[in-house]
């Protein structure tokens, strides 16, 4: 039996000064970068699947449609952060992915996003259904403990900034 899927990915990233606004902070539009740059690198080191390679073989692949983005403590230059990738949601023809960046601890929430794609046949663009085995690896992919609600986002970030705020007061007991 083959071991199971790493279903909430992790690495280690280093905030590079080109990707920085005039007072050091991660600009906005880069953090969509890192963490897509993020999830290809675990699509690639824990599922073995390379997202280019997959489209071109199946004449498919996954579009954003939508991003739910909160910015909640600045990423500043030559900081390390860890981004944690998994899925969320699936059906038969879309998938959301969340996307956290961290402290480098892993205790403190620095920016969540939400990443909504749609499946699409290629190169036309027109929505297309998940294959059987797709389904099947969506299906051990999917984290279920993450209660996705397509409305909830910003619950989410109160739920997830209420737990490392309770796991940081653990750390100083």
């Amino acid at each position: 039996m083959p071991a199971p899927f790493v279903r909430t990915p992790e690495t280690i990233h280093r905030i590079r000064f080109q990707d920085c606004d005039m007072l050091g902070h991660l600009n906005n539009a880069r953090y969509l970068d890192y963490f897509l740059n993020a999830r290809e690198e675990h699509a690639l080191q824990h599922y073995a699947l390379n997202l280019g390679q997959l489209a071109q073989e199946l004449s498919a692949g996954w579009v954003i449609t939508k991003h739910h983005l909160a910015y909640l403590r600045p990423a500043r230059h030559a900081e390390t952060v860890r981004i944690r990738t998994q899925l969320i949601h699936f059906d038969n023809s879309s998938l959301v992915v969340e996307m956290q960046m961290l402290r480098e601890d892993g205790l403190q929430l620095k920016a969540l996003l939400w990443s909504e794609m749609a499946f699409v046949r290629l190169p036309g663009g027109t929505r297309t259904e998940h294959s059987d085995a797709l389904m099947d690896l969506l299906e051990g992919l999917d984290v279920e403990e993450v209660d996705y609600d397509p409305d909830g986002f910003d619950e989410r970030v109160r739920e997830l900034r209420k737990h490392f705020k309770k796991a940081r007061k653990g750390e100083d007991d």
